[in-house]
């Protein structure tokens, strides 16, 4: 592993890692397989569509997009399953490009320097590709797959405050 840096170079604070997420065509179908397969659950599922979704950005301009994601804890770190639907989005051309799988992960800085972080990023390279605000959370992702190989996300705001649209399995007694 390198350890040298350019001079004049400073070493980021960490972020912390609190979600890996894929991108799906048929979220309930992809939900009751991870299930059914590997036990995870119980899952939250939110539809984000406007207002609820709002502030919507794509590359800098603004945009009309919404999506059903689901997700659950698996450990420490939360797994979501997101199902493009209408509008554009890099979900979608996710789906297009490299088909339906594992998309990106999330990070968040737990002690309140968020946007201070995400200008630390872009200072490196990694600009905003996507942007939006689900009730009062805010996301952004950024264009770090060619330097990361993967997508980031960073996130601000409680997201355990949301409130899921359905749940599954669906609880007993219900």
């Amino acid at each position: 592993m390198r350890t040298d840096r350019p001079a004049g170079s400073v070493q980021p604070a960490p972020v912390q890692i609190v979600q890996v997420a894929a991108v799906v065509r048929d979220l309930r179908n992809a939900v009751e397989n991870y299930h059914r397969a590997l036990g995870w659950g119980p899952w939250s599922a939110y539809v984000c569509k406007p207002p609820r979704h709002h502030h919507t950005m794509l590359r800098g301009e603004p945009v009309e997009f919404s999506m059903q994601l689901a997700e659950t804890m698996v450990g420490s770190i939360a797994f979501e399953l997101i199902e493009p639907l209408d509008g554009p989005s890099i979900y979608k051309e996710w789906l297009e490009e490299h088909g339906e799988g594992l998309h990106h992960v999330a990070c968040l800085r737990v002690d309140g320097l968020a946007e201070e972080t995400l200008a630390q990023l872009e200072r490196q390279g990694l600009h905003v590709l996507m942007s939006g605000v689900i009730d009062d959370c805010a996301y952004h992702y950024l264009d770090s797959e060619p330097l990361l190989k993967v997508v980031v996300e960073s996130l601000t705001g409680d997201q355990d405050l949301l409130a899921p649209d359905w749940t599954y399995p669906v609880p007993r007694g219900r």
